[in-house]
């Protein structure tokens, strides 16, 4: 993957823009399960009261309140409140909210925020304290005055209380001072607990509507859980749009490169790489890395934010149950590595397989002819099934074991929610949690183990699109063996076209011997050099250094005396019309077929070379002539006539030198002898080099090189070589009658 890092880089702050909303999506993930809690723990539980200490307090609550505390406690609470007699002006809040506040004495809580906190502090350790005396006393009088936390949500009746508080006064100073001991003691959540009802109660106390306080408080919070939640839809919708776009533009880039390498291989890199291979690079694993792209913008970035925000959130609600998510986490990478293990030796040959199914489809789709002609559809079925079913069950291997990840984790997050259930009601039992706290840490806990479950995706994802990358990688690192050279030669305007070959031989790529030894001759202009002998003799090889789909190994071949391995590859090749052995043919249609060797070509002149290549009469008998629609490779035409439409392409370039690679084999006697006799005045000017195995094709040429087994074994005319060469003459009399060979 890192050798494809650089196609990352115009992307790189597209990237910093998905990762700045990933967190933002993360932290908006993780606020919801607490504001969540605290409709639960505040909008319920407390009334919607959310001040840890009364904003007013009544005179009676004021009293009540420092008869059990310190009198440097006291001290905080004076501080912290202002004292305000009857018809004093009150804040408008004060006045709107608690309508009876302004009929008596109160007392206001200050702006200092300091002073806040001191006083909370004070006010939850007087709630504990008032709670352990009062339930002592009741116990002792048999009063049915219960501030327990099972009755925490009730209604306090503080006119029961409050006429209690002249006993106060004759209690033994040691009972009011072991309650504040006690109070000291409690557990901050219960405390805090009580000091809430009690609020409520000193709320009510001045008129406060605690109803309407409760439902403003729900509201506002569920209306701030539907913004969040809006807010991260948004995140999420913009970074599946950001990384759909990165992944789509660097998979185009990877494609584009790819194809612009292969268009580069020589006929080297073919013979390392199938067809069918390199099909499945360019499609196939180009998507498996756009998949991962895709996926590893979100889940790689976005399941650590979660993951570690959650511990972090979690670890604020309750410490004492983190024990449960490390079990779960333990859990499930013990299930990952397991997965993990088995499944990825599967995942890293799907790709091969994938190879070798499109080349027995190409293969079988390609030689249907020859297929049906032998009855060896029954083979052909018997090959492609194997292939399917080697894919099929290594895809059906790798599913089954994947299928066991979703039932786990159900099993393993409705485990980890009645565990957290169980443990969390006991230490709700004992006021060591709030019910919404427990709820939250729920959350939490799912959230960290999908977060773990998506980092496991990506450790499944990441090999098969590295496998890929590594695959697409391999192409662009591959260097053609045949390069334009550093500071190449530029041709001159007009090229005559002349072509030696000087001392050339040749050996294929990790071959022993020569396929071609010690090459010499010179295709003039206006002359037509043609090449016979048997098969293998390297008649084909020798035309294909010419536009260099091959070098030479060692000699030169010169054009109008300049090595063409100095020249660039398109200069070569716009001055070489060629015919190869096979007529290909593209989609499209006639007209585009013949002007892809020449764009500019006119309707005209490729009239003229429809002509010349004996078209011209079935191209009219078509109803659309030169607009008729040419299937993929030609298919809708036959052999003959792709033959002589991939030359009259060859002639439409008009170059200074033609080469025709035995392709005039799917020819009638007739129509080769036609094609010759016009293609010798259309070619006046040209040099024209001729594969051929009928000596009737070639007889006419002024010079016919004569080749067996690399070597040139005669060089002349027709006559000339009847005379001196015996395998030509072999060649001949193989063909011709007595009389003309006479």
């Amino acid at each position: 993957m890192r050798k494809l890092a650089r196609y990352a880089k115009p992307y790189l702050l597209v990237l910093l823009v998905c990762l700045a909303l990933l967190f933002g999506q993360a932290m908006c993930e993780l606020s919801l399960p607490n504001l969540m809690s605290d409709i639960v723990n505040v909008g319920l539980q407390q009334s919607g009261i959310e001040d840890e200490v009364p904003r007013v307090i009544s005179e009676n609550g004021m009293m009540l309140l420092t008869s059990f505390v310190s009198e440097q406690d006291q001290s905080v609470l004076e501080k912290a409140y202002e004292e305000k007699q009857p018809g004093a002006d009150l804040p408008d809040s004060i006045e709107q909210t608690f309508k009876q506040a302004g009929d008596q004495t109160v007392f206001v809580l200050t702006e200092d925020k300091q002073l806040h906190e001191d006083a909370a502090e004070v006010y939850s350790h007087a709630a504990g304290a008032i709670l352990q005396f009062f339930q002592t006393a009741a116990k002792e009088q048999g009063s049915e005055l219960d501030l327990s936390e099972s009755n925490a949500s009730s209604e306090m009746d503080f006119e029961a209380i409050y006429g209690m508080l002249p006993a106060l006064s004759k209690m033994p100073p040691q009972v009011i001072e072991d309650a504040v001991e006690k109070g000291a003691q409690m557990d901050p959540s219960l405390s805090g607990q009580i000091g809430t009802v009690m609020t409520k109660g000193f709320y009510e106390e001045l008129g406060a509507d605690t109803d309407a306080m409760q439902n403003a408080y729900i509201f506002r919070t569920g209306l701030l859980m539907l913004l969040i939640t809006l807010v991260s839809a948004a995140c999420a919708i913009l970074v599946g749009f950001f990384a759909s776009r990165t992944a789509a533009g660097i998979t185009r880039a990877l494609r584009h490169d790819v194809f612009a390498r292969v268009e580069s291989f020589s006929a080297s890199e073919f013979d390392k790489f199938s067809t069918a291979s390199l099909i499945t690079r360019t499609t196939n694993d180009a998507t498996q890395v756009q998949m991962l792209i895709i996926m590893g913008v979100r889940m790689i970035c976005y399941a650590p934010i979660m993951g570690i925000g959650g511990v972090i959130m979690a670890l604020n609600k309750s410490v004492s149950l983190s024990w449960i998510i490390a079990v779960a986490v333990i859990v499930l990478l013990g299930l990952i590595f397991v997965i993990f293990s088995v499944a990825m030796p599967k995942f890293k040959i799907v790709q091969s397989l994938i190879d070798r199914l499109n080349l027995v489809t190409r293969e079988s789709l390609s030689g249907m002819m020859v297929v049906r002609a032998f009855g060896n559809q029954k083979r052909e079925e018997a090959r492609f099934e194997k292939a399917n079913r080697d894919l099929t069950q290594n895809n059906l291997f790798i599913n089954r074991v994947m299928v066991f990840m979703m039932p786990f984790m159900m099993l393993l997050m409705n485990g980890v929610t009645l565990l957290i259930v169980w443990v969390g009601g006991k230490q709700i039992e004992a006021s060591a949690m709030q019910v919404g706290d427990m709820m939250a840490f729920m959350q939490y806990a799912m959230q960290i183990i999908m977060s773990f479950l998506m980092i496991a995706v990506m450790f499944i994802m990441v090999p098969r699109a590295s496998v890929a990358a590594e695959r697409i990688a391999e192409v662009l690192a591959t260097k053609p063996v045949i390069r334009d050279p550093e500071s190449p030669v530029s041709l001159p305007a007009s090229v005559h076209g002349e072509l030696t070959f000087r001392d050339v031989s040749f050996r294929y790529p990790n071959a022993e011997e020569n396929a071609l030894e010690h090459i010499s001759f010179t295709a003039k202009p206006g002359e037509t050099t043609a090449f016979i002998g048997s098969t293998g003799s390297g008649k084909s090889t020798l035309v294909q250094l010419i536009p260099r789909f091959y070098d030479v190994t060692e000699g030169e071949i010169l054009l109008d005396g300049i090595d063409i391995r100095t020249l660039r590859q398109h200069d070569l090749r716009r001055q070489i019309g060629f015919v190869p052995q096979k007529g290909l043919l593209f989609s499209g249609d006639i007209a585009s077929n013949i002007r892809y060797g020449r764009e500019s070509a006119t309707d005209e002149e490729l009239a003229e070379a429809a002509q010349i290549a004996q078209a011209k009469e079935f191209i009219d008998a078509f109803p659309d002539q030169m607009a008729t629609s040419i299937a993929q490779g030609g298919t809708n035409v036959s052999g003959g006539q792709k033959q002589r439409l991939s030359i009259a392409r060859a002639l439409a370039t008009k170059a200074p030198v033609y080469v025709f690679d035995d392709s005039f084999s799917a020819l009638d006697f007739k129509t080769d002898a036609a094609l010759r006799r016009a293609l010798s005045a259309y070619t006046k000017e040209s040099a024209v080099l001729i594969v051929a195995q009928r000596v009737s094709t070639i007889m006419n040429a002024e010079q016919i090189i004569v080749l067996d087994e690399g070597k040139i074994v005669g060089k002349g005319t027709h006559k000339e070589l009847l005379r001196t060469c015996k395998t030509y003459l072999e060649i001949a009399q193989s063909q011709l009658s007595e009389e003309e060979l006479a």
